[in-house]
């Protein structure tokens, strides 16, 4: 950021009184830009015994599986942020069920909030960013073209708790960088 969105004028690192960051803060209005994670939303569209996946028909992962999942937008809760980003990724409707994972990657400023939903019908067909839209049973889905790996530990603990048929939440982090 090298301009404040207030007024316009050039905006330097520092960090505010009362503050323990470095923000962007203009040099004219005293303006503080706070920038803060991006939250992904997504659902994982149960249909009996399979769900939901999309094969990617943008970058990053070009190609690729996932689950359906994008940027909340402002206005909108999490869970209808989730169900938006699966009728636009699969063209699929869902009644959530609730949350089921929370995963921070602070790393790229992103958080995933991945919810269990119940898929109404089988009229899905890929939205634009998808090349894709299928139902996988767990012995079909392509984990090794998975793409992303907050979508594969999701789906490990997913596999792992309806063997169990007890379906707790989970939070984790997953970090690029070394710590």
């Amino acid at each position: 950021m090298n301009f404040c969105s207030h007024c316009g004028a050039p905006v330097r690192i520092e960090i505010p009184a009362g503050d323990n960051r470095p923000r962007h803060v203009c040099t004219a209005c005293g303006a503080i830009h706070y920038h803060n994670p991006k939250m992904v939303v997504g659902c994982i569209p149960e249909w009996e015994d399979k769900i939901l996946l999309c094969r990617r028909a943008i970058e990053p992962k070009y190609g690729l599986w996932t689950l359906p999942a994008g940027f909340m937008e402002n206005g909108e809760t999490t869970a209808e942020g989730a169900a938006r980003e699966t009728l636009e990724e699969a063209g699929a409707r869902v009644d959530i069920i609730g949350l089921y994972s929370m995963i921070s990657l602070p790393d790229i400023n992103q958080v995933y909030l991945v919810f269990r939903a119940r898929l109404l019908h089988l009229d899905f067909i890929p939205g634009e960013e998808s090349l894709e839209a299928g139902l996988f049973a767990e012995n079909e889905i392509p984990w090794d073209d998975l793409a992303f790996r907050t979508i594969h530990r999701t789906l490990m603990h997913y596999y792992e708790d309806r063997r169990r048929g007890d379906y707790p939440m989970h939070m984790g982090e997953i970090f690029h960088k070394p710590r």
